[in-house]
């Protein structure tokens, strides 16, 4: 099999990674949401880790692939198309960085709170509830989408 192909089977099956760790850990973190009790809070937020590690996979994979992919074809970074994916790929990250920064605090908090007595904490509520982070995830997820067109459309 060619190189190209090499290179475009992982850099898909990154994207693949990317998104189906994103949609694991997103629908996690919604479960956790209508949940009361810290204990199982705290088991649905210390099962996205696998989604974060599929994510963290993926986004290692299209970026390396991705790179190597446009150099082996010729393109370098230098098409704007190239250069606005890495950009809103940059952004996504740190975007979806900030909302699980607040997941892992929820996270801890609910562990701890399920050691002691696992009654309902309003505390914790608004930690998993909070509107802004769950906004960054949104936004990230929106971003992540324009890349992907981006990849498809290749616009001039």
């Amino acid at each position: 099999m060619a190189l190209t192909n090499w290179l475009l089977f992982f850099h898909l099956l990154g994207a693949i990674s990317f998104f189906a760790g994103g949609a694991v850990a997103g629908t996690l973190q919604l479960a956790a949401i209508r949940r009361e009790r810290p204990g199982e809070i705290a088991v649905l937020l210390r099962l996205t880790r696998v989604g974060v590690a599929l994510v963290g996979a993926g986004a290692l994979l299209t970026l390396g692939f991705g790179i190597g992919l446009a150099e082996h074809e010729g393109l370098g970074l230098s098409p704007a198309w190239i250069q606005a994916a890495l950009a809103l790929w940059v952004a996504a990250m740190a975007l979806g960085g900030i909302g699980g920064r607040t997941a892992r605090r929820a996270r801890n908090l609910a562990e701890k709170l399920s050691e002691e007595d696992d009654r309902p904490s309003a505390e914790l509520h608004a930690l998993v509830a909070a509107r802004g982070p769950l906004w960054a995830s949104y936004a990230s997820s929106l971003l992540l989408l324009a890349v992907l067109a981006l990849m498809v459309w290749k616009p001039a």
